[in-house]
């Protein structure tokens, strides 16, 4: 060591460096001491702390901090092995993972897909490629949120996410899939759509928004104008997020408590809570007219949306065939909550679609409706718990939505 090295860190007053009882207690001491230091750069702070320990206190220290590291590597591991772990209700036909994906390897994946997204995304503008990614599926199933993690970190001038507002007077007279044409990709983008020309499919039937006679020509046309798509040249990918009625409830319920998310709460949320069956008939009727080879759904049940986010990105990266794909990086779609729309659907009027049958057939691959039936018959107990969980969630839910619009129309009447 030179002499100015040891007149320096004789200069400095030395820091007892006490016991600790965890490796945080040690990064906490660290970040505390390095703060009172009050030195102008990082770079300054951090040669004064480290001559102002001893060798006995270096020692301690980094054996604390090392610790610590360990420790943190272990209740990784320990969540890597906990990722898989199958739900206790998963033979009753429900989500089939017991645990939430964790987030730091939920971020460290997300990571190396966003990188693979951009190199997808430099394909697409270089060869002049089209695609249009559709998001479909109920209220709160988390279609903005995942579009985001797609345009994290794409160039905006190549990314474009559509989301329509209702139809202009002038619009409702067109034909009904024109204003849609309209905002297609063109070559060298890639368009996402949060919601699509599969409203008329679905919300619009189900609240009132069209005929029936509508509806039906829609469903007669769809096919048809998403084959002349890809016959065009568009790769054409559609998403339909699933999630169950228990978690659509207590996701408009965490709209009502977060300042952040409450602008997304409207009139029309509380109608849709009694609507259930009929949103399912009608995206059962959707499925059976529009899910054909060239324009396939795809169905990811997205209870946990790391799991879902995660996957849907994989979808896309696997389906096109771009320069520079890193197939090791992309990782394995993960087939129990990822299929084909036809897995959902039965022969018989009742929907097996809410209790479960997609996770089954997920499974063990396509299978008849009776099969599917047997499958995902219900424990009376858990299914009491279950619509008692249901109702309970449904009724503070809706409580609450009306006191906020009672309020709110008050408001405007008073002039307020």
């Amino acid at each position: 060591m030179s002499t100015t090295k040891k007149t320096n860190e004789a200069a400095y007053e030395r820091i007892a460096v006490p016991d600790f009882d965890s490796g945080k207690d040690a990064a906490a001491f660290v970040r505390e001491s390095i703060d009172a230091f009050n030195e102008e750069s990082s770079e300054a702070a951090v040669a004064r702390f480290a001559a102002s320990l001893d060798r006995t206190g270096r020692e301690k220290l980094f054996e604390a901090l090392l610790m610590k590291e360990a420790q943190e590597v272990a209740a990784l591991r320990e969540k890597r092995k906990a990722i898989y772990e199958l739900a206790d209700g998963y033979s009753r036909g429900e989500y089939p993972y017991k645990n939430r994906y964790p987030e730091k390897l939920y971020e460290e994946e997300l990571f190396h897909l966003q990188v693979e997204l951009l190199k997808l995304q430099e394909w697409v503008k270089r060869t002049g490629a089209r695609i249009a990614i559709v998001f479909e599926g109920r209220d709160t199933a988390g279609k903005g949120g995942t579009i985001g993690r797609f345009t994290e970190h794409l160039n905006p001038r190549g990314a474009r996410i559509v989301a329509l507002p209702k139809p202009t007077e002038v619009e409702l007279r067109q034909w009904y899939f024109q204003r849609y044409v309209a905002q297609l990709p063109n070559p060298g983008e890639i368009c996402f759509f949060d919601r699509s020309w599969y409203n008329r499919g679905v919300v619009e039937p189900v609240m009132g928004f069209c005929t029936q006679a509508q509806t039906d020509l829609f469903l007669s046309e769809v096919s048809y104008f998403e084959k002349s798509l890809v016959r065009s040249g568009i790769t054409l990918i559609k998403f339909w997020l699933s999630i169950s009625k228990e978690e659509q409830l207590r996701r408009f319920r965490d709209r009502q408590v977060n300042p952040l998310k409450r602008w997304k709460l409207s009139p029309v949320d509380i109608a849709s809570i009694d609507k259930w069956d009929d949103y399912t008939r009608a995206m059962q009727a959707m499925f059976r007219a529009s899910d054909s080879p060239e324009a396939p759904w795809t169905v990811i049940l997205n209870e946990d949306k790391r799991r879902g986010r995660l996957n849907a990105i994989r979808v896309l990266l696997k389906s096109i065939n771009y320069d520079g794909r890193d197939l090791e990086k992309i990782g394995a779609i993960d087939p129990l909550i990822v299929g084909r729309a036809g897995l959902l659907l039965s022969d018989a009027e009742e929907t097996l679609f809410s209790t479960g049958a997609m996770t089954n057939a997920l499974a063990s691959g396509h299978v008849a409706s009776h099969e599917l039936a047997k499958k995902t018959k219900q424990d009376p107990k858990e299914e009491l718990k279950r619509a008692k969980r249901i109702e309970k969630l449904q009724a503070e839910v809706k409580n609450a939505m009306r006191s906020k619009f009672t309020a709110n129309l008050t408001k405007k009447k008073n002039g307020k």
